[in-house]
């Protein structure tokens, strides 16, 4: 354990620091930060960006009274560790450990839960008017990266922010250099001055002497935006209503340090600009940050991976290849991606076909409304999105898209439980919220080949069509180079047995064949949704004593449910026995580990069905 950070068991211990001794323990910090990911594996290269900048703020605000809200908190490892759970790093993202994201039951200076992007602002700005209701002199801080701030609800909180007198600050962290390339020693200076008292205070009396004045008023006011727009560009910010400050180096302590001290002492909506660099201080990360945004257990020396290298190609591998085979075939096929080109398969298609790959950045609801246009004149959008992020455009699918029976393919990656990233990330929920919408087919595959002939048959259906597959790979299946079509609402029967029928969707397939040949149970796999195919269902119920429904989603309004809605719709009275995924938030650990505990393994298969069967 290195000396200065040994010391730290909460902000309060690094507050007793001499100001001199902070560049030191950012070292000791960032030195501590590679070792401990490249034991457990998670987000680096974002966290190594914030290591000054975090230090900045615990050592200025009187944390947890003053709170920080971090955006997507990627970028919390450091927060974690200076605010007393250093050792629980050892336990990042495995079962009973703590989160990679913030969260409230964790920790008080955890403010608010976050795992999707750009809900910061919002959440800081209604903990500043709680402030003010309550006569407190507390301050609210949110950081947001520049790919957050690309988000609609970012802009809506700015725009509200900025019409109320409240002491928020927004520290915009610009990881990516997109809105400034070069900050120096003039900008830092310039950014002290404007976040000065003696500058606020001549910025707010001048602005009541000219108010019985206005056309001075007005000129004065787009005099001071031009002065700054010539060296920063935060003219926008400024017409947000908030008083722009920076851009001022993100790994300069004594500008950090200097400038935040001065904005608390500061009145009104504040907004500070900060230019960081992703994998500060690491080579590997430095040169390839994308690489190293999210990691698994590493070399710290190389920073060469220590896993093992999967050989069956994972379902996002699987959707990045039918789309380019499936390109091939069709000009009017785009693909589109909010902010997920990467974790959604979308490389190769992107290098192919430039002209036909959109990234609208962390826009959901644009990134559906966007395809909705396109389809309506005359091109076929497959939209690559993950299950938890479309829950944040439903509006615009409902709205937009079904309701317009426009000719859109949702490829729904990360369905079901996706292990280390935990509930904020697991895509539970979207064959109860998809189901209930008229006009769409809605598949799951139960292995990687069958993956690609749903892709394919959503594709070539005249109407809105969705495909949700799992994170990770399948079972090995051989996977076919043509592009096949199957019947639409067509299950199919893959083991016959007696007495009890197990009716399995997507990736439920396997753990029931499992349990199956411990029970002679007949296995359907089911492969559609919506429509189902209750031809087959009425069969089964006709020939067995009792049916059971898997699905790797919420037990409410899924899968079961819609069978159940069958049965009941024919006045068929069976026993019926639905698992799925239980009426609470599932927390992190592995894949196998939390289908376990839900009773989705072979294990807790047989043990249902057998007490059923003794019932």
């Amino acid at each position: 354990m290195t000396s200065l950070l040994s010391r730290i068991q909460s902000p309060t211990d690094l507050r007793k620091l001499d100001r001199s001794q902070l560049k030191a323990l950012a070292t000791e910090l960032r030195a501590f930060l590679i070792h401990s990911v490249s034991q457990t594996g998670g987000h680096l290269a974002s966290n190594l960006g914030v290591i000054e900048l975090t230090i900045a703020l615990h050592y200025v605000y009187n944390t947890p009274d003053d709170r920080l809200v971090w955006d997507v908190g990627h970028q919390t490892y450091p927060h974690k560790i200076l605010t007393g759970r250093r050792e629980g790093m050892a336990t990042l993202r495995k079962a009973g450990g703590i989160a990679g994201f913030p969260k409230r039951d964790e920790s008080e200076y955890d403010t608010f839960g976050t795992g999707h992007s750009s809900t910061s602002i919002s959440a800081a700005l209604g903990m500043a008017v709680a402030a003010k209701a309550q006569g407190l002199d507390r301050r609210s801080v949110a950081i947001i990266g520049d790919g957050a701030m690309t988000a609609g609800m970012a802009f809506e909180a700015l725009n509200n922010a900025g019409d109320m007198d409240t002491n928020l600050l927004v520290i915009l962290n610009d990881n990516d250099m997109s809105i400034s390339n070069n900050v120096g020693a003039l900008n830092n200076y310039l950014a002290r001055l404007m976040s000065g008292k003696l500058y606020d205070s001549v910025r707010r009396s001048g602005k009541k002497v000219l108010d019985i004045i206005p056309p001075v008023k007005e000129f004065a006011r787009r005099a001071e935006e031009h002065a700054k727009g010539m060296m920063t560009p935060g003219t926008l910010f400024e017409e947000f209503g908030f008083n722009y400050i920076g851009p001022i180096d993100g790994h300069d302590m004594d500008t950090l340090v200097d400038t935040l001290s001065n904005i608390r002492q500061l009145q009104g909506p504040q907004f500070l600009h900060v230019v960081t660099q992703k994998g500060k201080g690491y080579s590997p990360a430095e040169d390839n940050p994308n690489k190293y945004h999210g990691v698994s257990k590493f070399d710290p020396q190389n920073g060469h991976s220590l896993a093992q290298n999967e050989q069956r190609p994972t379902y996002t591998q699987i959707f990045g290849d039918w789309l380019v085979d499936m390109a091939a075939t069709d000009s009017r096929l785009v693909g589109i991606t909010p902010a997920m080109c990467d974790g959604s398969g979308l490389n190769r298609f992107a290098e192919a076909y430039p002209q036909r790959y959109f990234d609208v950045g962390i826009a959901e609801q644009h990134a559906l409304t966007f395809a909705a246009g396109m389809a309506c004149d005359g091109l076929k959008p497959v939209v690559a999105i993950y299950s938890t992020f479309l829950q944040r455009a439903y509006d615009q699918l409902i709205h937009d898209i079904a309701l317009q029976d426009l000719d859109v393919l949702l490829a729904i990656d990360r369905a079901g439980l996706v292990g280390a990233d935990g509930p904020t990330h697991a895509g539970s929920f979207d064959l109860s919220f998809l189901r209930c919408i008229p006009n769409i087919v809605i598949m799951a595959p139960s292995d990687e080949n069958e993956c690609r002939q749903m892709l394919t048959t959503g594709y070539l259906h005249t109407g809105t069509a969705a495909v949700r597959y799992p994170r990770g790979s399948g079972i090995g299946a051989p996977i076919s180079k043509t592009l096949e079509r199957i019947e639409i609402g067509k299950a199919q029967l893959v083991r016959q047995g007696k007495k009890v029928a197990i009716l399995a969707f997507g990736s439920m397939l396997q753990p029931a064949l499992d349990a199956a040949a411990s029970l002679d149970a007949t296995v359907v796999n089911m492969r559609f949704i919506k429509p189902l195919d209750e031809t087959t269902i009425l069969e089964i119920a006709r020939s067995h004593d009792h049916i059971v429904t898997i699905e790797e989603n919420a037990l409410m309004g899924g899968a079961g449910a819609a069978v159940m809605e069958c049965l009941q719709a024919h006045h068929v009275v069976k026993s019926v026995l639905c698992l799925g995924l239980p009426d609470h938030f599932i927390e992190h650990g592995s894949h196998e580990a939390m289908l376990a505990a839900c009773g989705l393994d072979k294990t807790g298969i047989c043990t249902a069905i057998e007490k059923l069967i003794s019932e």
